[in-house]
C-alpha cells in the first residue's frame, strides 16, 4: 500500500469516526420521544384502570384530540412555574387519530409558595376550534381558548356545571382532578418532533395531513390507549364498538394516516345539559 492509499484509508476512517457522535445523538434524541410516549401511555392506561378518577367516558367520546404531559414539574419559591414534555394527537374528519405531536407545557405564577412537585396532566379538547387553534405552533390556555378544570370519574355532565374548549386534569400522588391551567402555553416541540419522525423543519399539518408518519409500537401502543379511552374500553387499532355518529366536517384540517388503524369519531351533544347514555 502506498502512503497515498495509506492517506485516504485514514481520511476515511476520520471522516467515518466524525458521523458517529451525529448518529448517536440522533438515535439518543429518539429513544427520548419514545420514552415519552410510553410514559404517556402508562398514565392513560392507569387512569382508564381506576373508572372513578378517570376523565369521564362521555367527554373523551366528544374529543376533538388529546394531550397528556407526564411528571409535569412544578417548582417555586415566591415566584412559581411549572414546565412539561408532552404528546398530543387529534383526530381528522373521518374520526381517526393523527400520529404523536410532541408539545411542551409551560406556565408561571406569582404569590407566597416554596417547594416542588410532581404531576400528569391530561388536556381534552372539546371543540374543532380548540385543535384548530394549535395549528400555528402554540398557544395559551384561558386566553386562545377557554380552559376549565375538567369533572372526574362518573360525574354527570349536568352536574359538572361547566363549559369550556379544553377541560384539565392533573394527578398527584395517585389523586386525579380537575385542574386550573388559566395562562399555561401549549407549544410544538420542533426539536422533538425532528428527531423523532427524522425530518427537518417538521410541521403540525405534515404530521396531521399524514406527510411524515411513523411505524414505531410505542406510536401504536399511544394511539391505542387513547382510542380505548375514547372507545369506553376498546383495547387497540381496529378494535370494534358502537358505531358513532360521523364526525363533523370542521374537525382536524387534513386526514391522519390510515396506518395506525385508530378510528373513533366524536360525538355530538344531542342534549346540552344530560349525559350521554
Amino acid at each position: 500500500m502506498n502512503r497515498y492509499s495509506s492517506l485516504g484509508t485514514q481520511l476515511g476512517a476520520i471522516a467515518l469516526f466524525a458521523l458517529l457522535p451525529g448518529a448517536f445523538t440522533q438515535a439518543a434524541e429518539s429513544g427520548r420521544e419514545e420514552a415519552r410516549l410510553i410514559t404517556a401511555t402508562e398514565v392513560l392506561d392507569e387512569l382508564r384502570a381506576t373508572p372513578d378518577q378517570n376523565v369521564p367516558d362521555w367527554l373523551m367520546q366528544r374529543a376533538y384530540g388529546v394531550a397528556v404531559i407526564p411528571e409535569v414539574i412544578k417548582a417555586a419559591f415566591v415566584f412559581g412555574g411549572r414546565h412539561g414534555n408532552g404528546v398530543l394527537t387529534v383526530r381528522d374528519a373521518s374520526g381517526r387519530f393523527s400520529n404523536p405531536i410532541f408539545v411542551t407545557l409551560t406556565g408561571g405564577s406569582v404569590g407566597w409558595q416554596v417547594g416542588a412537585t410532581s404531576t400528569d396532566v391530561v388536556l381534552v379538547f372539546a371543540t374543532a376550534r380548540s385543535v384548530e387553534n394549535f395549528a400555528r405552533g402554540k398557544f395559551t390556555l384561558g386566553a386562545d381558548a377557554s380552559v376549565a378544570a375538567g369533572p372526574v370519574g362518573r360525574q354527570g355532565e349536568a352536574s359538572a356545571g361547566i363549559n369550556a374548549e379544553i377541560y384539565s386534569y392533573s394527578r398527584s400522588r395517585g389523586l386525579f382532578a380537575g385542574v386550573a391551567l388559566d395562562g399555561t402555553v401549549v407549544a410544538f416541540d420542533s426539536h422533538a418532533n425532528d428527531a423523532y419522525y427524522h425530518s427537518n423543519e417538521v410541521t403540525t399539518t405534515e404530521i396531521t395531513g399524514g406527510k411524515v408518519t411513523s411505524n414505531a409500537e410505542s406510536t401504536r401502543r399511544f394511539l391505542a390507549s387513547v382510542a380505548a379511552s375514547a372507545n369506553g374500553g376498546a383495547t387497540g387499532p381496529g378494535s370494534s364498538s358502537t358505531p358513532a355518529p360521523a364526525a363533523p366536517a370542521a374537525a382536524a384540517p387534513a386526514p391522519a394516516p390510515t396506518s395506525s388503524g385508530v378510528k373513533t369519531y366524536p360525538m355530538e351533544d344531542a342534549q346540552p345539559g344530560t349525559e350521554p347514555k
